[in-house]
Order: C-alpha cells, then sequence, then structure tokens
C-alpha cells in the first residue's frame, strides 16, 4: 500500500513538474518503428532526477512519463535486509564540524534517531552519519526524501519531505502497473497487433556496496534475484540490466541467473572487490580490449563513465578512444554516464552561461557520444535526453 498511496501523491505532482519542461515531446510522442528498433537506450539516472529528488517513486514516474526506457534504482539494504532504493547507504553525511554534507533524508533532524549517528568505514573510506542498515524498513519509511543537490537543484526542494524511501519491490510494481496501462493503451488503439508491438519500460538496478554489505551478512545478490524472478525477469530478453562497480558479484549473479548483467567502470580507480582481495588491476585494465574480453565471461555489456570513451581536455571533449569499438568487438554493448543538463556537468564546449545550475546543451554532448556507437546512456533529464535520442535516431544518414 505504501507503493500505491505514493504513486497516487507523485501524480497529483506530475503537472506541476511537467510545467517545469518546454517540449511538448513525451512519452506518447514516438519515433517511428523503423527508428525505435535501432533507438539507443534512455536510462532515467536514478529517476527523473533533474526534475524531482532523486530514488523517490515519483521520480521514477516522471522518467516514464518523460519517455525512458529504463529506470536505474540504486540498491541498499535496510537492517531487516530488504533491498531500498537509495543514492548510497549513507541517507545523511555529516561534515568534520557536525554540519551536513549531504542529505538524502531529513534523519539528521529527527530527534528519536539521533544515536543512529556513526562512523563506518565504506569502501574503504571514513564515512560520519546515519546509514539504511541500521534502520528497519519500517523505520526507513518514517523519513522523507530530499534533494541531493539543492545548490544546483532549488526547484527541486520544493517537494522535499514529500515522498517515502522506497523498496526495490515499489519500484517493480510501479514499472509494471506503468506497463499494464501502456499494454491497455496500445490494444485499445489498435488491437493484438498493436500489443505485440509495446516496448515495455525496463528496470536497471545497480547493487552498491556489495562486498560491504555481504561483510555485515546483508548479501543482496540473492534477494535481488529472487524478487526479479518473482516479478517476471527471466532471460536475456529481459527488460532488465543489473550492474555493479564490483566483479565478484556480478560474477555471482551470472552463476544465479540469465538476466543481463553490466559492469560499470569508472574513469580512475579500482573496483572495491579488487582492493580486498589484493588484484593488482584497476578500472584503466578491464577497460583494455583484453580487459574488455575477459568481461564478456560474465557480463553483457559495460557502463562507461563518459571520460573513458571521450577523456576531457581543458574541460573540452579530447580525442575519443578506442573503447566503444573495443567493447562491440568483445560482443558488449556499451552504455554511458552520466549526462546531466546543468553547465556544472557539461563539458564547456556545451554550456549556456557562467551560471552552474543553468541548462546546457546536453543534446551536443550526447551525439558526440551517440556518433561513436554508444548504445544507450544514463541520464537525470530523461526528457532532454529523449529528445536528443530522437534526434539522433531520426537525421539523415
Amino acid at each position: 500500500m505504501h507503493a500505491l498511496r505514493s504513486i497516487a501523491v507523485a501524480a497529483t505532482l506530475m503537472a506541476a513538474a511537467l510545467s517545469c519542461l518546454t517540449s511538448p515531446a513525451l512519452a506518447g510522442d514516438k519515433p517511428t518503428a523503423s527508428a525505435a528498433q535501432r533507438a539507443p537506450i534512455v536510462i532515467a539516472h536514478r529517476g527523473a532526477s533533474g526534475y524531482v529528488p532523486e530514488h523517490t517513486l515519483a521520480a521514477y514516474w516522471l522518467a516514464i512519463e518523460q519517455g525512458a526506457d529504463y529506470v536505474e534504482p540504486d540498491l541498499v539494504m535496510t537492517k531487516d535486509g530488504i533491498l531500498v532504493a537509495r543514492h548510497e547507504n549513507a541517507i545523511a553525511i555529516l561534515n568534520a564540524d557536525g554540519s551536513v554534507r549531504e542529505a538524502t533524508t531529513d534523519v539528521a533532524e529527527r530527534p528519536e534517531f539521533a544515536d543512529r549517528k556513526t562512523t563506518k568505514l565504506i569502501d574503504g573510506t571514513p564515512i560520519t552519519g546515519w546509514f539504511t542498515e541500521d534502520f528497519t524498513l519500517a523505520e526507513l519509511k518514517t523519513l522523507r526524501a530530499r534533494e541531493r543537490i539543492p545548490q544546483l537543484r532549488s526547484a527541486n526542494t520544493r517537494f522535499d519531505n514529500m515522498f517515502e524511501v522506497p523498496t526495490m519491490e515499489e519500484v517493480l510494481q510501479l514499472v509494471e502497473q506503468a506497463n499494464l496501462r501502456r499494454r491497455q493503451a496500445a490494444f485499445a488503439d489498435g488491437g493484438l497487433k498493436a500489443l505485440k508491438r509495446v516496448k515495455p519500460i525496463g528496470v536497471y538496478p545497480e547493487t552498491k556496496h556489495p562486498s560491504y554489505f555481504d561483510g555485515i551478512n546483508l548479501s543482496m545478490e540473492e534477494p535481488l534475484v529472487r524478487l526479479l524472478h518473482r516479478y517476471g525477469y527471466r532471460g536475456r530478453d529481459a527488460a532488465v540490466y543489473i550492474q555493479s562497480f564490483e566483479v565478484a558479484n556480478l560474477k555471482d549473479l551470472s552463476r544465479m541467473t540469465r538476466l543481463p548483467l553490466v559492469q560499470l567502470i569508472s574513469a580512475s580507480g579500482k573496483p572495491y572487490d579488487f582492493v580486498v582481495s589484493g588484484d593488482p588491476r584497476t578500472y584503466a585494465d578491464l577497460a583494455t580490449a583484453a580487459g574488455l574480453k575477459d568481461i564478456a565471461r560474465y557480463a553483457q555489456g559495460v557502463g562507461a563513465n563518459t571520460s573513458v570513451m571521450i577523456p576531457l581536455s581543458g574541460g573540452r571533449l579530447g580525442t575519443p578512444t578506442r573503447f566503444v569499438a573495443d567493447a562491440h568487438a568483445a560482443g558488449l554493448i556499451v552504455h554511458g554516464w552520466t549526462f546531466r543538463a546543468e553547465n556544472a556537468f557539461l563539458p564547456n564546449e556545451f554550456d549556456s552561461s557562467a551560471n552552474p545550475a543553468d541548462l546546457g546543451d546536453m543534446a551536443g554532448q550526447i551525439k558526440a557520444f551517440l556518433d561513436l556507437g554508444m548504445d544507450g546512456f544514463f541520464t537525470d533529464h530523461p526528457h532532454l535526453g529523449r529528445l536528443a535520442r530522437d534526434a539522433f535516431v531520426t537525421a539523415p544518414r
């Protein structure tokens, strides 16, 4: 019932959120059938997180309304072993002076949970704050979500304290309802023939800090696979990708399920399970032709930081690497992350002004990567990402 109540609230807010958009091209506006078949996918990064607080049912619902092909929940664990959607297991992080550095909930202002504040070593980094694994689901449900980067997304703060922390099951229920609505509309419009052409909205969960959660006896892989299988996600063609920055848990998942897996590759550092095991390889090693062939033994795709594909030079896009071509040669799909419309996140040539919070030319940035053959991309702004993708697909070649 939590999901149904939250969806109802989300629907009430959609008109206000959608009024911020400048183009009418939303989920009802489809590219041609031939274009849709070859279209790179638009992955709503934490939902429509450029418009409403991330990892809320409202953000996922709005992303679907804006035409995203997949919604992406980051997953962490509760004390009682439930998968919930948060950017990190730290739901409020404090600076050394006790001020709040980052928060995705109101927990720091809740006196009843003051004693849960603690310092933990998460993937080798000490963090002081509050953590999902110290709360039962019932306790987490009393908290309310907040905008994570209010300094850049001040408009999103008008939704602060309106939404709960959703479970992964609630996300799946929301997607299930949206897909049912899509199928019903198609059948009403064109009968069985139209129904067969309906492409389902997919889910793209990320397991966050799997080695850490394994170490505290809250393994993520088994409950995630059980949940996905229970909701009908089975086989290579299922509308789901499971992603991780670590390697060992993806290899474990490859032995539990045939669902598509995606190895995330950062522009620096190494997978934390390599740190734990003493494996000397880094993400740079995984990004080589040989490393990508090794990834293809257990995964079907790679999710790459944009700098892995096109490094920055002086703040601008530099010379593309061979990464996309090498990944495709290894039989892997390539999804890029993360495309955000604010000037603060764009390469300099796509900035619209000196104000970091203003929206720049994200479409121009996306096109540069789609020109390389990128198969899909994560974006905080699925509406703008959808427009950029459709423009790319329909452009004369």
